[in-house]
């Protein structure tokens, strides 16, 4: 019996409130109003946000040069002096009237000029007969010497802006660099250090930086070194954000109940013969599957007999058969009873898929459901409730799949095309419509990454790949040509018009860019339409209405309009067996994913199909020419990328050439792989990718055989549910939809 005289004892302590989570306007930083006010356009909201902003890039500014020696530097680079001011006077530009403060700076070796733009109070902070630490960039106006907006501070206060290694960051317009970086500063003094996550024997074994001092130095480095440590631990923990992240879905889906769908060896063979006869119909006789596609079909069939989901991915060039094995895989759950159902990004596509799977299933008899969001009245009644009482066996969509007022039978397989426009939970979404356990799922993508990115990217799937071309396929000519050469080209357009085949020519930007003297898509079209009156010329960009858009493609395949000038939205479109012809203008501007994708728009019919590379990255066609045939060498990155994608068609082959090119930043299909944007690590480096293993091992460790964590309360556990690495481990693309 409880001492009635016995104190209660004390409620156990809330948990701490997480201060990092502080929204900026309330944060009392230096700047927050405006933080508060824009920083969100940039994706700063929270104090932890801001942390996290890392520099784009460093000056350093450790080298204080005598006013004198200043004229000795390089005109536009960043130099820093110590100078005392003589004077400060305001004025205003000629022209524009802008406001300018200008001050005449000067020490034991000279004197130079200071300048600032726009009503930035410099007059009110510059006291004449002091001395500051000015930092900016150099410029040359005769004999004198001007430092064009730089900071400024005093000499003995602890140094942000001048004196160190200065972060520079990205920006936002209505946020000044200095404020930002004010802020940061503030964030990192005025807040408690950023709490340890990682266990300690983890950060030994790895040879961490704590995270509080990496933040530190990734913002404010004593020296290039300890930003390297900082930036390499920050680069750790998003590789194992997003290694958990796999290993947790994959060890979930082995654990999770499914349908067992298995397919005896005669219905195997009759689906296979349907589908071989049907591709007959479609691209004439002699039609036979490849050994890659084969091999497919036997991996998704071993997959969904199994006991647990399918989760598989099938990487392959366009052209080279992925939707006949997604059409096989959907008629072998359709013959079990099974739904299944194609996710597509946009409303062209797919309206494009559930025309080809109609054909492709036609012969075994398996009715294909079309849903849209713009199916609307008695079209998407009677498919809703065909969906809904398993009549419809094979449904094909866009986001309207995994609406709420979708209710499906038996939904048991799951298609995804161009999987990287879907994150994680944009598919779960479509997923947890089943009714029996978790479905079966097939990701599709035509853009292979390399096989070294691969082993990480794709490490929770199981991967097939589609690397021959079925036959009969027609061989795209591929040509770089000069833009002062092009009459060959035109006369080739206008002849493929007369013969009732089509052309897409593909500019780099929407308007005409003067200073880069580089093509728009709208003064483009009207160029041509005066170059080829006779011939329809429709337009595509990303400003237009998605209906617009779907309207100017749908008079490009139906023959309306000859000629389609784009941006880079014809990327992923339409199936036109008559296009063949691709003109890329300014191709050196394009990635080497874009213009690989990009040529894969021609060559789906039966007719020779060409593409042309336009570039000024040569002086004439003559000099291109010897580039291609190997007299002569590339001398530069733009080069080589147009020579590799002039010398083979093979994407898995030039996603090895583009890694080897590349090294830093976006490889061939790392954006289209489906993987979230990583603010540090990039796995185009080695050294990155051996802390990408080293990430798995741990990854590993940290969660148990059902993929939950192993301590369910630990700051690991949190950071990735909460902190700043939540996105990656939730696995968020890169691209979304």
């Amino acid at each position: 019996m409880a001492d009635p005289g016995a104190r209660p004892k004390p409620a156990p302590a809330p948990p701490p409130a997480d201060v990092f989570a502080t929204p900026l306007r309330a944060s009392r930083l230096p700047g927050a109003a405006a933080l508060g006010r824009v920083g969100g356009r940039i994706g700063l909201r929270t104090v932890r946000d801001l942390l996290v902003w890392l520099p784009r890039r460093y000056d350093d500014l450790r080298t204080l040069y005598a006013l004198g020696a200043l004229r000795f530097l390089e005109e536009d680079s960043v130099a820093s002096a110590r100078a005392r001011v003589v004077s400060v006077r305001q004025g205003r530009t000629a022209r524009r009237r802008t406001p300018v403060v200008t001050a005449v700076l000067a020490d034991a070796t000279g004197t130079a000029e200071a300048q600032w733009y726009g009503r930035q109070f410099v007059e009110r902070r510059l006291l004449v007969g002091s001395e500051y630490l000015f930092s900016g960039r150099l410029k040359k106006r005769g004999f004198g010497i001007l430092l064009d907006n730089p900071a400024f501070q005093v000499p003995d206060s602890d140094l942000v802006h001048v004196g160190r290694i200065v972060p520079v960051y990205r920006l936002t317009e209505g946020l000044a660099l200095k404020s930002l970086r004010t802020a940061i500063r503030g964030a990192l003094d005025r807040f408690p250090p950023y709490p340890e996550y990682l266990p300690a024997d983890l950060l030994a074994a790895e040879r961490l930086e704590g995270i509080a001092v990496a933040l530190e130095q990734a913002h404010f480095p004593d020296a290039f070194p300890r930003r390297d440590a900082a930036l390499r631990r920050l680069a750790f923990d998003e590789l194992l954000a997003l290694q958990v992240g796999m290993v947790a879905r994959r060890r979930q889906r082995v654990v999770a109940a499914t349908v067992s769908v298995t397919t005896p060896d005669e219905r195997d063979r009759a689906i296979r013969g349907a589908l071989v006869d049907a591709l007959g119909e479609r691209l004439g006789p002699g039609v036979v599957l490849t050994a890659d596609q084969a091999a497919a079909m036997a991996d998704v069939r071993g997959d969904m007999a199994g006991s647990h989901p399918m989760l598989r991915l099938l990487q392959g060039d366009v052209g080279s058969g992925k939707t006949a094995v997604a059409a096989y895989a959907l008629a072998v759950a359709a013959e079990a009873g099974v739904q299944g159902a194609l996710l597509a990004p946009t409303d062209l596509l797919a309206r494009q898929h559930a025309a080809t799977l109609g054909d492709l299933l036609a012969l075994l008899g398996i009715p294909v459901t079309l849903l849209t969001g713009s199916l609307s009245g008695p079209g998407a009644a009677k498919a809703l409730a065909a969906i809904a009482d398993g009549r419809a066996a094979v449904v094909v969509g866009t986001h309207a799949l995994f609406s709420e007022r979708v209710r499906y039978a038996n939904l048991g397989l799951v298609v995804v095309d161009e999987q990287h426009r879907f994150g994680v939970e944009q598919r779960g979404a479509l997923e947890a419509k089943t009714s029996r356990g978790a479905a079966h799922v097939l990701l599709m993508t035509a853009t292979p990454i390399p096989r070294t990115v691969g082993q990480v990217v794709y490490a929770d799937l199981d991967v097939s790949n589609l690397r021959t071309v079925p036959a009969g396929r027609l061989p795209i000519v591929t040509r770089i040509r000069h833009p002062d050469e092009l009459q060959k080209l035109w006369t080739l357009v206008d002849t493929e018009a007369v013969a009732g085949r089509r052309t897409f020519v593909v500019v780099p930007h929407i308007d005409e860019d003067e200073e880069a003297e580089t093509a728009g898509a709208v003064a483009e079209r009207e160029r041509l339409r005066e170059r080829f009156p006779g011939h329809a010329v429709a337009l595509v960009h990303g400003r237009m209405k998605p209906d617009e858009r779907d309207a100017a493609m749908a008079d490009f395949r139906d023959g309306t309009a000859a000629i389609l000038v784009g941006t880079t939205v014809v990327e992923v479109g339409v199936d036109v067996p008559e296009a063949t012809v691709m003109v890329i203008l300014g191709a050196e501007r394009f990635g080497l994913a874009q213009l690989h994708q990009l040529r894969g728009r021609v060559g789906r019919g039966a007719d020779p199909s060409y593409c042309a590379l336009v570039s000024e990255g040569a002086p004439s066609n003559a000099a291109w020419e010897r580039l291609v045939g190997g007299q002569d060498e590339p001398s530069t990155t733009e080069q080589a990328r147009l020579l590799a994608v002039a010398r083979t068609t093979d994407g898995f082959e030039l996603a090895e050439t583009d890694f080897t090119l590349r090294r830093e930043g976006d490889v061939l299909g790392l954006a289209q792989s489906g993987l979230p944007r990583l603010r540090v690590a990039t796995l185009a480096r080695a050294d990155h990718r051996e802390l990408a293993v080293a990430a798995r091992r741990h990854a590993e460790e940290a969660l148990d055989v059902a993929g939950g964590f192993r301590q369910a309360g630990a700051p690991l556990a949190r950071e990735l549910t909460e902190g700043w690495l939540a996105r990656v481990f939730a696995g968020e693309p890169a691209s979304g939809a």
